[in-house]
This record gives C-alpha cells, sequence and structure tokens, in this order.
C-alpha cells in the first residue's frame, strides 16, 4: 500500500478503543476513513474534525444490507476502499458448558460472518485495482485458550482459519490479509464489550467462574497502548512486505511463545504414536 498518495480504509467498531485509536490516527495522517459503529452517532467528533476525509457511518456487521450500504457509500465518496480493517466484535465468558446456543450465535454472527461479510463487500473493488489490504483483528486467545473464554477464542480461530486460506487466494492479486492478534490492551473491550453467561455452574468457580466480570480485576489496568497499537497496526499495512500475522503487545509474545513451545514438546513427546498410524509398507 505505500505507493498510494492518500489510501482509503474502511474501519469496523470504531467507538472506542483500538477501533477508535486506529481512526484517529489514519486520519491524523492524512488518509481518508470510513469509520463506523452501531451508531454514527458516536463518530460524530471524527466526522466534525475531518469533515473533508471522514465518513461517519452507522454499520451492524450482521446486517446484510448495512454492509452492502457502507462499501457503496465508501465508493462513491472516496472511489473504493484501500484497506478494510475487521475490528467489531465482542467478547463473551463462559465455562462450555455454560454458554446458551443464542449468545454463542450472536459472537459468530458478528465476530466471524460480519467479519466475513465485509470482506466480501470491498474484495470485488480491491480485486478490479490489483491492490488492496484487508486487517482482521484477531486475540492471543484464539492460541492460549484460557478458561471461560472458549466460544471466543473459537470466534477468533474460525477467523484466523479464514484469513490464512484468504491470504493465500488474494496474495497473487496484490491483496494482502493480515490477522493481528493483540494482547490486552487498555480499551473497553473486558468492561462494556464483554458479555457472559447468564447462569454460572458451581463446578466451574476455580476455572472459567474466576474470569467472569464481577470477578475481573484487569479492567483498566492493561498494559497494552491502543493508540501505539494503531500505529503498529499502520506500519503493517504500509511496509513494503505487509505480514501476514502480526502480534501486538509484550505480553502477546511471550504467550505465543510459551505455548508453541509446549505444543512442541507434546509433538516431540507423542512422535512414535503420531507416526505410528501409517499404512506399513
Amino acid at each position: 500500500m505505500a505507493d498510494n498518495i492518500t489510501t482509503t480504509w474502511l474501519i469496523t467498531g470504531c467507538s472506542t478503543g483500538l477501533g477508535r485509536a486506529l481512526a484517529r490516527a489514519v486520519l491524523a495522517k492524512g488518509d481518508n476513513a470510513v469509520v463506523t459503529a452501531r451508531s454514527a452517532e458516536t463518530l460524530a467528533d471524527l466526522a466534525e474534525a475531518y469533515p473533508a476525509t471522514a465518513l461517519a457511518l452507522s454499520l451492524d456487521v450482521t446486517d446484510a444490507a448495512q454492509v452492502a450500504a457502507a462499501a457503496k457509500s465508501a465508493d462513491e465518496r472516496f472511489g473504493g476502499v484501500d484497506v478494510l480493517v475487521n475490528n467489531a466484535g465482542y467478547g463473551y465468558r463462559a465455562a462450555v458448558e455454560e454458554g446458551d446456543d443464542g449468545d454463542v450465535a450472536a459472537l459468530f454472527a458478528t465476530n466471524v460472518f460480519g467479519a466475513v461479510a465485509m470482506m466480501k463487500a470491498v474484495l470485488p473493488g480491491m480485486r478490479e485495482r490489483r491492490r488492496g489490504a484487508i486487517v482482521n483483528i484477531s486475540s492471543i486467545g484464539a492460541r492460549i485458550c484460557p478458561p471461560g473464554s472458549g466460544y471466543y477464542s473459537a470466534a477468533k480461530a474460525a477467523l484466523e482459519g479464514i484469513s490464512g486460506a484468504a491470504h493465500k487466494e488474494l496474495a497473487p492479486l496484490g491483496i494482502s490479509v493480515t490477522v493481528v492478534e493483540p494482547g490486552a490492551f487498555r480499551t473497553d473491550f473486558a468492561g462494556r464489550s464483554l458479555t457472559q453467561a447468564a447462569t454460572p455452574i458451581a463446578d466451574y468457580a476455580e476455572t472459567a467462574g474466576k474470569r467472569r466480570k464481577e470477578h475481573d480485576t484487569v479492567h483498566g489496568t492493561q498494559p497494552g497502548d491502543p493508540d501505539k497499537a494503531a500505529l503498529a497496526i499502520i506500519a503493517a499495512v504500509e511496509a513494503e512486505h505487509t505480514p501476514a500475522f502480526l502480534l501486538l503487545g509484550r505480553d502477546a509474545i511471550s504467550a505465543y511463545r510459551a505455548t508453541a513451545a509446549a505444543q512442541a514438546a507434546e509433538v516431540d513427546a507423542w512422535e512414535a504414536v503420531s507416526a505410528s498410524t501409517g499404512f506399513d509398507a
């Protein structure tokens, strides 16, 4: 994307947190930005501060008509989307047994299928221009799978699987796909944006139960700075070789390496059994 003089970004989930920080950073550097949230009213300050380069839209990524309208508006106002950032999403905490079917379906509808809908909406234009970038915001949770976050981790892992395949499909067309795995950042994720099972089961009090909202003491003290995360994402998109995978935060790096080392140790320990499953020559 470095050859573009002015880049047009479409960012979902800009009302708070990383999405808002990224929107501010993109606009401050002089790029165009279609900034979206469920209610465009929460984005009025951005639109007023950057009237020529910001377009604020109401967007529920689970609403097919709104997704199509957002892509059309971006085309009409700025001539197309160069960078899509799928940031809209929320957390859900429950032991696997506690998870409500409706809650889980809604979680996947936003965190996975909404992101896919956004990709499908902008890809025709990107393919036609033979350039573009897609950034899908995942979580280190997809890798470490904390107790109580099985469904959220699964949703992010699904998004990563889709992103990995799309990366291979789109790279020959000049379009990059980047998965971003943040660690803990000082956003509203563990506050307003976090939901949980309505009825806890006592047997999970010492595992999933310890991470319920009423027991969480992390909110407001997370080590990650959303403004610095925004600059890291911009740097990755504008790099000559945009990465397919980007960790954000020292905690994410440590967790990634610890998980990879533990998995490698199990592979080594069970290698003989794993290798014993083929037909005998």
